[in-house]
This record gives structure tokens, C-alpha cells and sequence, in this order.
């Protein structure tokens, strides 16, 4: 075996060595000290993740590098590894205690979601990698709502089979991104089951996607709720969840999105994906500390 391999296994031990303990500590911790837990787990994170912290800063500088100043975007991205660390502390927490999620998560503009419903023909919640997204898919399950999401499986198998059954726990499906024939025909049958499937759509999709623009550069994006939409007539809902002050959180659900045509298929969907990547990058410009800012958005360029 090579180093290579060696010092991978190495690091997916310690990764799920390091959440098993997390999870023993945030289950017989009390409640009270769960966020300042996630507040030390944080700032060891910007200090020594030096990768993750120098992805978060050039991201921030690519969207943000004419309107704000080095100290603001450092404190963004601060802000953002708080926001990740206590996400992770509280989804730990809220898995073994679902029946506190009404509580804590309250649903703004469900009078939408319930109305696209009605329609039976499904609904596509298009969001991003957006606050405590998994939380909201648990609140939606726990309110007694069909959902599922769309999500590319962790490196560590191992991690991703936990992380997997403590979703199937809340009634959450999993629909994996690959193998993509497979993904596309549970998204269909889910859909035609009139159920929920969420889809984020601001992470950077190489070659398979179309380039709009985000933040003023062009970013590959992928294109599966138009594509999805138009062959289902499942309904296109925007939805964001926002960590409040008080650590509770806002689901916002936005009207049904009513797609523009084109002069052609290609040009209809190129259309509606800017359409929605213009709402995405609406939020994150209002709540720039809620996005996950560690990942190389416009590492694909247009050729």
C-alpha cells in the first residue's frame, strides 16, 4: 500500500473517529452549551483547516473583492465556519430529537408549497448548500411531508452509511446524484408520486451543466430541475432556511417560479437556470455567512 492510500484511510479514520466523539459529546451535553461547543469546534477549524480556509477566502474575494474589504471577508468566512460547526452540532443533537424541530424551525410561505402540492404533479425545491439545508428536509419530513434530496455520497463510505440512516430515521430519502440514470429515474418516480425533492444547484458541475452567471463570473450549474420540470410538470419552488440570531431558523418557501421560454429547448433551460441562480445569489448576497463558501464554485471555466 502507498503512502497515498495510507495517509487516506489515515484521515477517514480520524474523520469518523472525530464525529463519533462529536456525537457522544453534544448527546450528554446540556442544550444550553450546544452552540458555544460548535463555537470552539469552529475556530479550531479556521485555524488549522488552511485548505477549507483559503478556498472560503478566495470564493469571497471572487464574489465580494469590489464591494468589501479584507477584514469583511475574512469575518465572513469566519462567520461561515461558525455557521457550518453549528449546523453539524445540531443536526448531531435534533437526530435523536425530532419532535423538537416544529419548535425550532418555523415555515415561512408553506401557503406555496402546499398550493404546488395540490397540483399533483410534484414539487422541485431548488436551493443551495444554503444554511442548515438537511435540517429543513427534517422539519418537512417531521410536518408530514413526502421529501427527498438529491446528494453526491461522502468519500468515506463509512461516514456517509451513518450520516444516511440517521436521515432514513426522519424519513428523509436519499436520492444519490450517481449513478445519473438511476438518479433521474427515482427524481421522476418521486415526482410522480407527488412528492418533494430537494435540489441545491450552486455547487460547480463541470462539463454536464450549462454557464450562467453567478456573482458576475460564469459558473457551471446543473441543470436537473428545469430538465426535470419540463418532463414531470412538477412545480419549481425556491427555498431557503436562515439561521436566526437566537440559533432558531426560518424555512422560506417562494412562490412557484413560472418558467420563461426560449427561442429553443436549449436556450428555455439556459433561461430558467439563471432565473434561479439569480435567486440563489439574491440570498447569499443578503446572508453571505449562511453559504458554504469552501468550495471552488468557478473552478470549471467555459471553454
Amino acid at each position: 500500500m502507498d503512502s497515498k492510500k495510507i495517509r487516506k484511510g489515515l484521515n477517514h479514520f480520524l474523520a469518523w473517529l472525530g464525529l463519533n466523539i462529536c456525537s457522544l459529546i453534544v448527546r450528554v451535553i446540556p442544550a444550553s452549551y450546544l452552540y458555544a461547543f460548535a463555537s470552539n469546534i469552529s475556530v479550531l477549524a479556521y485555524l488549522f483547516a488552511k485548505k477549507h480556509r483559503n478556498i472560503a477566502l478566495d470564493s469571497l474575494h471572487i464574489a465580494f473583492g469590489k464591494e468589501k474589504s479584507s477584514r469583511e471577508i475574512q469575518q465572513i468566512a469566519k462567520d461561515c465556519f461558525a455557521n457550518i460547526a453549528k449546523s453539524a452540532v445540531e443536526l448531531m443533537f435534533f437526530f435523536d430529537k425530532p419532535h423538537l424541530l416544529e419548535k425550532r424551525v418555523e415555515l415561512s410561505g408553506r401557503e406555496h408549497l402546499d398550493k404546488a402540492l395540490a397540483k399533483g404533479k410534484g414539487v422541485i425545491l431548488v436551493s443551495a448548500h444554503f444554511g442548515n439545508f438537511p435540517l429543513l428536509l427534517g422539519r418537512l419530513a417531521v410536518g408530514g411531508y413526502k421529501a427527498g434530496g438529491i446528494m453526491k455520497p461522502m468519500h468515506d463510505a463509512k461516514m456517509e452509511e451513518i450520516f444516511r440512516k440517521k436521515r432514513e430515521k426522519y424519513g428523509v430519502r436519499t436520492i444519490y446524484s450517481q449513478p445519473r440514470n438511476a438518479c433521474v429515474n427515482n427524481t421522476i418516480q418521486v415526482l410522480r408520486n407527488n412528492e418533494l425533492v430537494f435540489i441545491p444547484i450552486d455547487q460547480n458541475f463541470g462539463s454536464g451543466g450549462v454557464f450562467v452567471d453567478f456573482f458576475g463570473q460564469k459558473a457551471a450549474t446543473a441543470t436537473g430541475p428545469v430538465v426535470l420540470a419540463q418532463r414531470t410538470g412538477a412545480a419549481l419552488i425556491p427555498c431557503f432556511i436562515i439561521r436566526q440570531p437566537s440559533d432558531r431558523h426560518i424555512a422560506i418557501f417562494e412562490p412557484e417560479m413560472e418558467p420563461d421560454t426560449g427561442l429553443s429547448a436549449q436556450e428555455t433551460v439556459l433561461v430558467n437556470i439563471q432565473k434561479l441562480t439569480s435567486i440563489v445569489e439574491a440570498y447569499i448576497r443578503k446572508y453571505p455567512a449562511e453559504w458554504g463558501w469552501i468550495h471552488r464554485r468557478w473552478k470549471s471555466k467555459p471553454s
